[in-house]
Formats: C-alpha cells, structure tokens, sequence
C-alpha cells in the first residue's frame, strides 16, 4: 500500500498500511489475491493513497451467511449489555478522533475541521445509542375484553444493510450501525467506492472492543465495490432492512429492489435546499449561514444550500454582501489552517459543476462570482473551483435539479413569506430549508403545515450541520426515511401487538358470538 504524506501516519495509526481487503466480518479481513483491484486516489493532491480489492459473488456470500449466524448471539445479549459495547467502540473512537478525521479531510476533500466533526458525530450517536439501549419502550393499552391486558413491543430485524455516500464517508454510518447494534441487529456495510480507507479504518477501531468482549465474527461487517455489491444486497431477502444515501436515482433503483422482496428501506436522498431571508432578518447571522451551507464540504453534502431567496427590499444589500464573502473565500489542502473550501471529489464533478453553469447561462442565469477551475499549480491537485454564485429562477431547469457542487443560486421574491414559501416548495425535492427571520408571524408560518414542505425546517440557522438528536431525513424525492435521533430508532425493529387472556372466559373482538 502507498502512503502520501498527508497521512502516513494516520493509515499506520489505523492500521491499514499493508492490507488491501476486500471484505471484513469484523474480526477477519480477506487477504485474497484474485479479487479486482482499484485505486484509491485523494482529491487533497491527486495521489494514489492505495489500492483495495473489490469484493466477489463469493465475498459477498461469506459476509452474509456470517452476519446470518451472528445475528441470533447478538439478539440474545441484553440490550443494555449491547450498549455498553457501543459505550466503548464511542471510546476507541475518542482515541482514534484526530486520525480518523484527517484520514476522512484527506480522502474525500473536505476541510480538517469537517472531518473532525464527522468523526465526532460518530462519538455523538455512540453516546446517543447507549442511552437509547435501556428506553427501547414499548406501549400498554386497555382492551375492551375483561381481564384482558394488550401492549406493544419492539424485536430486532436481523441482518441491516447500510449503503454510504463519499461526501460523509463514517458518520452516516455510524447514524445506522449504532442505533441498528442496540436494537439488536447486526449490519453489513457497503461504503462508497469513492472511499473504502475510511471503512476499513473504522473496522479496525471496531476490532479491539468487539474482541475484548468476545463478540462473535459478523455483527458489524462490510463489503469494499461498486454499485453491484449494493444492487446485491438490495436484491438478498436476508437483509431485513436496506439504508441507502446517495442520489435520486440510486434511490428509485434501491426502493424498487427492496419493495419487490416486500423488505425495509431507510432512503436519504437528495436536496435542493434553499434559504429564505426576509426583511426582518438579521442579514449578517444569515450571510454567515448561507455561505457555510452553500460552500461547506465543497458545496456536496444533501442538505447544502443551493437555493437562496431574498426579499427584493434587501435583495442588493445581501447579494454585495455574499459576493464580497465569496471573493475571500480561502481555496486550498483542506489539512491546511484558515482553508474553507476543500476539492470537489473527483473530475466527474468537476465536469457536472462545469456543466450546471453553463446551462444556466443558457436558461438567462448570470454569473456574479466564481465558476472557475483553478489550476493544479496552484492547488497540486484538479479538482479545485472557485465557488459560484449566480442569478436566476427558480423555474429554470438547471435550478430544479440538484447538483453535487458549490454553487449558489440567488433568487429575489416580494410580497409576503408565502409567496417565499412558494418557492422554496416548488422542486421535487425536501430534504432541509431555513428562514431567517425576526418577526414571529414569518417564522411560525414557516414552521406550520402549509409552510415549509421538507423534512427539517429551521429558523435563523442555516439548512446544514443538522444535530443527531433529532431524526434526520426529508420528503418527496428526498426518500421519505429517517435516521439518528428521536425515535428513528423504530424503522431497525419490528412491531409487535400482544394480548394475554388471564381469565377463565373467551370474549371476542367486537362482541362477536361464536358460541360451540
């Protein structure tokens, strides 16, 4: 395995310097010669970090049939003792905190402090989840037959499959993997080909709690490929459950899948998010917000800004505001001090963002700011451009679409908030959306059902950087599923409705007589 500087130390800090695997059951990795190999390059500066195998038919029926058999020691330890070794991976992770969030900043390009807050998300859903394995609560009601006691409780599913996306390559993860382990399932991950090292990395933290507690091979596992390996475990009546992130697209096809085999799917999908700023507003709060959202991890998380919509009474005022922030906007190695915007994650964006903004133009949009490649010169690597913000509408096709960049499409409405409210609904997708906003009669409007449509809604922050106390998913094409927080925890179990009799007599339902 190479090593580039950035990381050297990290990879042997994580212990994936010498193997390639192309699968792990959690304690085992393949060492298999014969698999397909791929490289693994880093946006940071275009060098191979390594090369991993890709997993086969065969891989993928060893990981399954073991998640198969450790399923049934996982379900049968109590879910306070399955907390508590989640307890412990949210420790090792504590250690592991400043490699683990270089390695992620260095492999998919998103700045140092993203990569740390990612891997603390990680360490945050690992508290959640122990608290959460003693309040796996279920529900008593009356029946309307004398002695009589009915109540609601909550099984595991079996085996979970988790599909990942590049641009948060462990937290997403973690989100299901912990939350799914306390509930007594077991998961096989399938991580972004984009990027594997930080899986395996996260297998091998994994490695020294799951052995110190004798956990048997297969509770928590992946498989390193392509779209194949993610079809397949659509497609597999084992996996009980299917949580995919990714594209509109990739969704359809997985939701398609798993509907067809009558299985569970968790779908976290695309955003076409926008921001609203009134009058009211405190314009420098949301200025702030706004350029976060839109240029954070480069413009490629689901909930980053795309679409902003100002009142044409403050429009220019905000408009010289954000081009003035987006001129010093500092370009560069996200590993750097003072860096904000990272590389996008490989040249096919480069090539999506190039081609967004001219089809814009096309449409009548104009360009205010940015657009441009920067050289590899000055950046050592080719995927690096200057953040764009451009006027347009929201009718225009290109607008209506999401693309996976950091540009920022400015949009000026007037009359009142639900003329606002109109166009911030007016896309096929739902995932996150934000007013700023100082009058309650704005914001309580926003927050009502005929305001916002989306899954998360909030009010003088921005539509990124979402906490995971709280369910986090979105509507329409967004997918529909929810992860993290709240009681997302009940998508990984099944319901289950109990009535005992503890009387001499059989009353039926509805006071129906079938009397022998």
């Amino acid at each position: 395995m190479k090593n580039t500087y950035p990381l050297k130390k990290a990879l042997e800090a994580l212990s994936i310097k010498d193997i390639n695997p192309a699968y792990s059951t959690g304690l085992r990795f393949s060492k298999t010669n014969k698999a397909k190999s791929f490289s693994v390059s880093s946006p940071v500066d275009d060098r191979e970090i390594a090369k991993v195998n890709w997993a086969t038919e065969k891989d993928f029926e060893v990981v399954l049939a073991q998640a198969e058999k450790a399923k049934y020691q996982w379900q049968s330890l109590p879910a306070p003792h399955r907390g508590d070794i989640v307890r412990q991976i949210g420790n090792e992770l504590r250690k592991n905190k400043e490699v683990l969030g270089a390695l992620v900043s260095y492999e998919c390009g998103k700045i140092l402090q993203e990569g740390l807050g990612e891997v603390q998300e990680m360490i945050d859903i690992c508290d959640f989840a122990v608290g959460l394995s003693r309040q796996l609560n279920g529900l008593t009601m009356h029946s309307e037959r004398s002695f009589h006691r009915m109540y609601e409780q909550y099984h595991p599913l079996g085996i979970v499959g988790v599909i990942t996306a590049f641009n948060f390559p462990v937290a997403v993860w973690a989100w299901n993997a912990m939350i799914a382990a306390v509930c007594g399932n077991v998961c096989v991950w399938k991580p972004s080909e984009k990027t594997p090292l930080t899986a395996i990395a996260c297998q091998n933290i994994l490695q020294k709690v799951l052995k110190k507690n004798n956990v048997q091979e297969g509770v928590f596992s992946y498989l390193i490929g392509d779209a194949k390996v993610g079809a397949a475990l659509a497609n597999d009546s084992r996996v009980a459950l299917l949580s995919a992130t990714g594209s509109t697209s990739m969704g359809r096809k997985v939701a398609q899948s798993v509907a067809q085999r009558l299985g569970k799917s968790i779908l976290e999908l695309g955003g076409n998010n926008a921001v609203i700023i009134t009058p009211s507003a405190n314009i420098q709060l949301a200025i702030r917000a706004v350029v976060f959202g839109a240029v954070g991890t480069c413009g490629q998380r689901c909930t980053s800004t795309r679409r902003l919509i100002v009142h044409q009474d403050i429009y220019e005022q905000v408009k010289k505001k954000l081009i003035l922030a987006y001129q010093g906007l500092p370009i560069g190695n996200p590993l750097q001090d003072g860096i904000l915007v990272g590389p996008l994650i490989d040249e096919l964006a480069v090539k999506q963002f190039k081609q967004a903004l001219q089809n814009v133009k096309k449409e009548g949009g104009r360009v205010l700011v940015g657009g441009q490649l920067l050289s590899s010169s000055e950046t050592k690597g080719s995927c690096y451009v200057e953040p764009a913000i451009v006027e347009a509408q929201n009718e225009y096709a290109t607008v209506q679409e999401e693309t996976f960049a950091p540009i920022l499409y400015l949009i000026k409405y007037d009359g009142d908030i639900m003329n606002a409210i109109r166009i911030q609904n007016d896309v096929r997708q739902g995932l996150s959306s934000s007013v700023f906003s100082n009058d309650l009669l704005e914001t309580e409007t926003f927050l009502s059902h005929f305001g916002s449509d989306c899954g998360i809604a909030n009010v003088n922050i921005g539509t990124s950087g979402a906490e995971i106390g709280g369910a986090f998913g979105g509507e329409k094409e967004t997918g529909g599923g929810r992860e993290a927080g709240s009681d997302a925890w009940k998508a990984y179990m099944r319901r289950q409705t109990n009535t005992i009799n503890y009387g001499t007599k059989l009353p039926l339902a509805q006071g129906i007589k079938f009397d022998l």
